[in-house]
C-alpha cells in the first residue's frame, strides 16, 4: 500500500469508518517526497531509536522503519490504532501506543522499547500542540536530535536571530538547549485535508551544556519580563516583570552594568547578553 496515495489512503481510512478530526489538527501527508525527507534528513540509522508523536495512517513511520534502529509511535486518537495496525503492524522494529504524548513518561517509555540506543524524535506535529510537546521533548533531555514538522511561522520563530519580529522568547528557550536549524518548506497541497498555512520541517539538535552557564530560573524569569511587553524598553519591561523584587533604579543600573543602552529593547539581545544581564541581575537580588 502506498501510504501517500490518497486514494488508497481515502479506502483505508473509510474502511476503518475514520473521520478526519480539525481539533486533533489531523492532516495527513500525501506527497511521498516529504515523509522520505523528513527520514533522511533526520540522520537516524540502524543503532537510532526514534519516538514517532501523531504517526496518523504510518507514512513517515514506514519511512523511519527502513533506517532506524527501533520507531516508537505514539498515537493519541485510538480510531487511528487498528488503521496503524494494518499499515506498520507488521514492520518488526516498530511499536505503536495508543498514548498521548503530552502525558508520556518518555524516559520510562524508551528504556522499555528503545533500550540502550541514542534517541531521536521524528514526527509531523500536531499544529495544536507544538510549543508545549517541545517544551517538553527538550526538558526531558534524552533526545540528541528533534526533527519535526512545524507551522512556517513557529518554525521562524523558533530559529529567528536577535532583532527580527520572529525573535521572542520561545526561540530563546529553544536555542538556550539545542542548535536549531531550518531544513525546508512544506507546501498546504501536500496534506488532505490541505491545511491554509505553510508547514516547516526543523531540526533541534541538543546541546553538549545550555547555551550559558547561568540561573536558568532567573534567566528565564528575564526573558519573559522583556518579552511579555516587548514593545517597551528592557528597563520598563524588567521593572514589570520583577515588580516587588527590584526597583527600576537597580534594574537601569544592572543594564547599564552590563554595557546596554538606556532605551534597549529585550528584543535586542542576544542569548550571550541575556546570560549576562541575569548575573548581574542575580547580585541586586542578593
Amino acid at each position: 500500500m502506498e501510504l501517500t496515495n490518497l486514494a488508497e489512503i481515502t479506502a483505508l481510512l473509510s474502511r476503518h469508518g475514520f473521520h478526519f478530526s480539525k481539533a486533533r489538527g489531523q492532516n495527513f501527508l500525501i506527497a511521498p517526497w516529504v515523509p522520505e525527507r523528513v527520514a533522511m534528513e533526520s540522520g537516524v540509522d540502524e543503532n537510532t531509536g526514534v519516538v514517532e508523536i501523531g504517526p496518523g495512517v504510518g507514512c513517515l513511520t514506514e519511512q523511519l522503519s527502513k533506517r532506524a534502529g527501533g520507531v516508537l509511535a505514539l498515537e493519541l486518537d485510538a480510531r487511528l490504532i487498528p488503521v496503524l495496525n494494518e499499515t506498520v503492524g507488521a514492520l518488526s522494529n516498530v511499536t505503536v501506543l495508543n498514548l498521548d504524548a503530552m502525558e508520556a513518561d518518555f524516559g520510562e517509555l524508551t528504556q522499555k522499547y528503545l533500550p540502550n540506543m541514542p534517541l531521536a524524535v521524528c514526527a509531523n506535529l500536531p499544529y495544536n500542540i507544538t510549543s508545549p510537546i517541545l517544551t517538553k521533548l527538550i526538558r526531558c533531555g534524552i533526545f540528541e536530535n528533534i526533527t519535526v514538522m512545524v507551522q512556517r511561522e513557529v518554525a521562524k520563530r523558533i530559529c529567528a536571530a536577535p532583532g527580527t519580529a520572529d525573535y521572542g522568547a520561545f526561540g530563546i528557550f529553544v536555542s538556550f538547549y539545542t542548535a536549531p536549524r531550518l531544513l525546508f518548506d512544506v507546501p498546504p497541497d501536500c496534506f488532505e485535508p490541505r491545511p491554509k498555512v505553510t508547514s516547516s520541517v526543523i531540526s533541534l539538535t541538543r546541546r553538549e551544556a545550555p547555551a550559558a552557564n547561568v540561573d536558568q530560573e532567573l534567566f528565564f524569569k528575564a526573558v519573559r519580563a522583556a518579552f511579555n511587553q516587548r514593545r517597551k524598553t528592557l528597563s520598563n519591561a524588567l521593572s514589570s516583570g520583577f515588580s516587588g523584587k527590584l526597583d527600576k533604579s537597580a534594574i537601569s543600573a544592572a543594564i547599564a552594568a552590563c554595557g546596554l543602552p538606556e532605551s534597549v529593547r529585550g528584543e535586542a539581545l542576544g542569548i550571550a547578553e541575556f546570560a549576562a544581564l541575569t548575573d548581574t541581575l542575580g547580585r541586586y537580588l542578593k
